[in-house]
C-alpha cells in the first residue's frame, strides 16, 4: 500500500536517507525543511517538499498524510525547542489530522537521562519527555533509539532490542533509516521503544525479535 508519509528533518542526515528510502519505495516522502532554498535537493532525493518549521505551526505539513516519520534533531543549540517541544507539536498535529502511525528517532540513554553524560543530559532529558508524550498520545506509535550515528555505509543488518547501554557501539544513519522506514508498516514493533545498534540480523529479523519479546 503506497502511503504519504511526512519526514520531519527531511534536509538531515538521517532525513535524507528516509526520504530517499521511501521514494525508492514508491511512497509518497512529504519532505518537511526549513528553508525553501533546500527544496531542489529533497526533489533530487525523491521527496515532494514543505516548507514549515517546528518551533512554529505545522498542521500544514501533516495534512493528508498516513505516517509520520521524526528525524529532526537540534544539533544541540535548542534542545528542548526543537527535540521535546517541537516533536509534541508534531504529535499534536498528526492527531488533529488523523494520521494513524508515528515513528519517532529518539537516542539511546533516553530512558535514564540522568546516567549519560553531562554534555548530552540536556538532549536525553529532551527526548526522554517527547518519547513518553508520544508514548501517552493516541497515536500507534513506533520509538527507536539508536547509538552512536556514524557516516558508514549502512549494510542493512542490526542488533536490536531494549536495555542495550549508550556507548556500548555505533551503526550507520543508513540503517537507522532503513528501520524507521521498515517500522511504518511492521506491526510487530507497533507501540514498542527499542534501542538498535549495528549487528547481524536484517532489519526486519531484529525487528521481530523485538515484537516477541
Amino acid at each position: 500500500m503506497t502511503r504519504t508519509v511526512l519526514v520531519a528533518g527531511a534536509h538531515g542526515q538521517v532525513g535524507q536517507h528516509v526520504t530517499k528510502r521511501l521514494a525508492e519505495r514508491d511512497d509518497t516522502a512529504r519532505a518537511m525543511i526549513r528553508e525553501e532554498s533546500q527544496a531542489e535537493e529533497m526533489r533530487e532525493l525523491g521527496g515532494e517538499p514543505v516548507v514549515a518549521d517546528l518551533t512554529e505551526a505545522v498542521d500544514h505539513a501533516v495534512e493528508g498524510c498516513d505516517a509520520v516519520v521524526f528525524a529532526a534533531g537540534s544539533g544541540g543549540e535548542d534542545v528542548y525547542g526543537i527535540d521535546r517541544d517541537g516533536a509534541i507539536s508534531l504529535i499534536d498535529a498528526a492527531i488533529a489530522a488523523d494520521v494513524d502511525r508515528f515513528v519517532m528517532l529518539s537516542s539511546m540513554g533516553a530512558d535514564d537521562p540522568a546516567a549519560g553524560p553531562e554534555p548530552l543530559r540536556d538532549y536525553l532529558i529532551a527526548k526522554a519527555e517527547a518519547d513518553e508524550y508520544l508514548r501517552h498520545s493516541e497515536l500507534v506509535a513506533t520509538i527507536v533509539r539508536p547509538g552512536e550515528l556514524t557516516t558508514e555505509p549502512g549494510t542493512g543488518e542490526i542488533r536490536a532490542g531494549t536495555g542495550l547501554e549508550l556507548g556500548s557501539g555505533d551503526i550507520p544513519r543508513e540503517d537507522v533509516a532503513r528501520t524507521l522506514v521498515a517500522a511504518i508498516d511492521f506491526e510487530p514493533v507497533f507501540g514498542e521503544t527499542f534501542e538498535i545498534l549495528s549487528g547481524d540480523d536484517p532489519i526486519e529479523d531484529a525487528l521481530e525479535t523485538v515484537g516477541s519479546s
